[in-house]
Order: structure tokens, then C-alpha cells, then sequence
């Protein structure tokens, strides 16, 4: 047969996007001229000039990058106001909301609510749409429990100025100047950030299980050297198992560290750095904590010749390098083999049904790995961030006024990309997972003026 009676259907147009500031540009044509002229000279149909016009306001209003303003009437409101509910009632009870957690709960519940989420997908713009018209926003957790004294700049400088003072007098080696931090953990290893309400100033989190809570007690040198990490479990007594030889256990029958705690460390950790049993005279940086600043722990320093620099109260987010620079990459370093045994480890169950932690071997592994992982150049910029092996005829007193947010963000993740390791998914079977990857289709959610 001829092409005539067979014609070859031309594939469908597709559609075209515009940014506001190309509508704003018609706009401003229109008003100057008229809507047909806008249309001929931008090459847009006339009913576009119009419905710009009639929206200027809204397009003034949002990023002139964008091309559509997706924050209308919601296409499922029954199945929007029980997410919402779910996520106000779980942030008033302080539990994490993730955006994972927002679309498994949306999914689940259209599942079981067909009538009301015809054709729903549970997609990551329809998440941040949501979101959006629910004024809501991925929060960082605050920490309330620190506050900067008034006498900010005469604290930080009597400090800078001991460990100067101390240095000069006993010429430390960056090998003899050590941090040490204690970092409570917990067993679920819950993320730092939460969907909740715009404007809070409070976020509170809780992931369920505080009580059952551990303590790693970190330690490094100003030369880049980590010392073993020390582990502190909630028992009486100590367990009848192989550990690791990468960290040094103790037991608690609160999970933290106290002046037996400390004394362990300063014999088996401290004692036992490259050079430590030689017992140079050495510099150590820790905080006001009780257990610090005993008679029994200053006479231990003392026999090990070990000079204390305390950090005055409230100040350790300004002069603490574990503190400020290494606790955080190590906690979400932490968090990478625990999702790798929580999507393939080697689990079991309660009686009734609930997956019990890890044994403590297995988690002394995630506390030795996720410590070797910080790299030597990290720790040694952190000390001199904070004014603490810095060279003593101030060439290095730059480090002091560095920013590191722009670093920061290099390392943060997308708040719109989807983790399959997010702690909401643990018990979600792979087929919903896999929904859930879906990418975005650019046609289906389009919504235009």
C-alpha cells in the first residue's frame, strides 16, 4: 500500500516547560503591547500569555528557575491528611519523620484505601509537594543542652593561652598531644534529621530504644594518630565473648563512663599510644566531666606525666576537636555496616516477633571499622582548627578562621534522593522498596498555571 493510505503518525509533541522568568518577560511584553503580539514574538499560544498575566503575582513570587508553582489542591486530600497526622502526632512525641518514612507510610495507607488514592505513586515530588503545602521541612536536630557563656572570647583565649603556655614550657611532640571524648550511642543508630513543622526552634528526636544505649570513648593525637576506641555496655557483667582486638571493652550497669571507666582508659588506652610507655611528658584535652577532674584520676595523670588542658564548661563546640570534627563522620561512618547488616546480616527475633541488636562483637566491629575510616589528615586539621598544635611562631594560626560549610555541603547528601538503607524501611519488603525507587516520570506530575 502507498504512504497515503497508511500515513505515519508523527510521535506526540512534548511538552514544553518555562521558567518564570521567561513568563514574567511575555508578561511584561503583553502589558506593553498586547496578548497576540506577546504570542507571535515569544512563540506561545495566547491563552499562555493570559493565564501568566492572570498568575504575575504567584510568578513574582516563587524562583524565577522554576516552571511551575506545585503547590495547588492535592490530587488525594483524604490520603494527605492522614500523613500529615501521622507525621504531627509522631514529631510530637519526638520520633524521626523521614521523607522515606513519609511516602512507605502514603503507600501503605493508599494500599489499604484504594477508593480515596486512585492511581497514587508515592513518588519524591509528590513528597516534597506534600510537604510543601503542609509547610513542612527536613530539620537538623538542635542541641539545647549546650549554651555559649557570655564570657565567650575570655574563656577561649585563657584556654588557648595554657595550652600555648604549656607547650612552650615542655616542647610536647604533636605524638604527645592527645583529645579524648566519650560519644554515647545508640543500638538503632537513628539518622540527625527529621521531617517537622518550618519554624521550630526545638527538634526534639527519639528512636525508641534510649534505653538501650552504649558509650564509645574516642581518643587521637595531634600527629594524626587514633588511639583504640573503648567500649562501654550497659551490664553488670562482662559477657563471655571473643571481642575484637581494634578496641578495649569495659561494662557499665549504666552504659556510661565513670572514674573506673577513666582509669581503664588512661592504663589500657592512653598508656598504650606509640610512645606512651616511654612516658614522655605528654599534653591531654578533655572536658569538665566529673570523672576528669578527681584526686584519683589527677594522681594517675600525674605517674603516666601526663599534663591535663580542661576545657572550661560549655565550650567544648569551640575548642574540642572529637567534639566539632570527628564524632559526626564517625557516626554516620558507623551507620554504613549497621545498614549493611540490617539489609543482609545475620539477625534474630524475640518471642514476640521483634529483631534483637546485634551481639556485641558485631558492633564492636562497626565502632573499630567506621574509626579506621577517618583519615589521619582529618584529625590532624582538627587540632589545629582549634588552636591546639598549632605552630608556635604563627604560621598555622590560618587553620583558626577556616570555613567548613562549604565542605560540609559537599558531603550531604540530596534531602530528595532516596536511601534504601533509611531506617523506616528495616521490616519493608523489597517489592514496596522497589516502588519506591521509581524515578519521577517529567510528564505525569506536571502542573502548570
Amino acid at each position: 500500500m502507498s504512504n497515503s493510505q497508511n500515513p505515519i503518525m508523527a510521535p506526540p509533541a512534548r511538552r514544553k516547560k518555562y521558567e518564570a522568568s521567561f513568563k514574567l518577560k511575555v508578561v511584561n511584553f503583553a502589558k506593553e503591547h498586547n496578548n497576540c503580539a506577546a504570542a507571535r514574538q515569544y512563540g506561545v499560544t495566547e491563552k499562555m500569555v493570559r493565564d501568566w498575566k492572570a498568575n504575575e503575582k504567584a510568578l513574582k513570587s516563587m524562583p524565577r528557575g522554576k516552571c511551575a508553582l506545585r503547590r495547588g489542591t492535592p490530587h488525594w486530600p483524604e490520603l494527605e491528611k492522614h500523613v500529615a497526622d501521622m507525621v504531627n502526632e509522631h514529631r510530637q512525641n519526638g520520633y524521626v519523620v523521614t521523607r522515606n518514612k513519609i511516602r512507605l507510610f502514603a503507600l501503605q495507607w493508599a494500599k489499604s484505601n484504594p477508593d480515596h488514592s486512585n492511581r497514587f505513586k508515592a513518588t519524591v515530588s509528590w513528597c516534597t509537594r506534600f510537604m510543601g503545602r503542609h509547610n513542612m521541612v527536613l530539620r537538623q536536630k538542635t542541641k539545647i543542652a549546650q549554651k555559649l557563656p557570655a564570657d565567650l572570647d575570655s574563656k577561649v583565649n585563657s584556654f588557648h593561652r595554657y595550652v600555648i603556655q604549656q607547650r612552650t614550657k615542655h616542647g610536647y611532640a604533636l605524638s604527645s598531644i592527645g583529645n579524648m571524648d566519650e560519644t554515647p550511642m545508640n543500638f538503632d543508630m537513628v539518622g540527625n534529621k527529621t521531617v517537622h513543622q518550618k519554624g521550630e526552634k526545638t527538634i526534639l528526636m527519639k528512636t525508641g530504644h534510649e534505653k538501650s544505649s552504649f558509650t564509645v570513648v574516642l581518643g587521637c593525637t595531634a600527629d594524626g594518630a587514633k588511639l583504640r576506641p573503648m567500649i562501654v555496655f550497659l551490664l553488670k557483667i562482662m559477657p563471655k565473648l571473643k571481642f575484637p582486638v581494634g578496641c578495649f571493652v569495659h561494662v557499665n550497669e549504666k552504659g556510661w563512663m565513670d572514674e573506673e571507666g577513666v582509669k581503664l582508659w588512661l592504663d589500657n588506652v592512653w598508656s598504650r599510644r606509640p610512645g606512651g610507655l616511654i612516658q614522655k611528658c605528654s599534653l591531654l584535652v578533655w572536658d569538665m566531666f566529673r570523672a576528669h577532674l578527681t584526686p584519683s584520676t589527677k594522681q594517675r595523670l600525674a605517674r603516666l606525666n601526663t599534663d591535663a588542658a580542661v576545657i572550661p564548661a560549655g565550650f567544648t563546640s569551640l575548642v574540642q576537636p572529637l567534639d566539632v570534627c570527628l564524632n559526626k563522620p564517625f557516626k554516620d561512618r558507623i551507620r554504613e555496616p549497621w545498614n549493611e547488616w540490617m539489609v543482609s546480616g545475620e539477625k534474630s527475633f524475640t518471642k514476640g516477633g521483634n529483631m534483637r541488636a546485634p551481639q556485641l562483637s558485631v558492633l564492636c566491629k562497626f565502632v573499630i571499622k567506621a574509626w579506621n575510616d577517618i583519615d589521619a589528615e582529618t584529625v590532624i586539621k582538627s587540632f589545629k582548627k582549634y588552636g591546639i598544635s598549632n605552630s608556635l611562631d604563627g604560621m598555622e594560626d590560618d587553620y583558626l578562621w577556616q570555613d567548613e560549610e562549604e565542605a560540609e555541603a559537599e558531603t550531604t547528601p540530596s534531602d530528595t534522593e532516596f536511601d534504601p538503607y533509611d531506617d523506616c524501611l528495616t521490616n519493608v519488603s523489597q517489592d514496596v522498596i522497589d516502588v519506591l525507587m521509581i524515578s519521577d516520570d517529567e510528564q505525569e506530575d506536571f502542573e502548570g498555571f
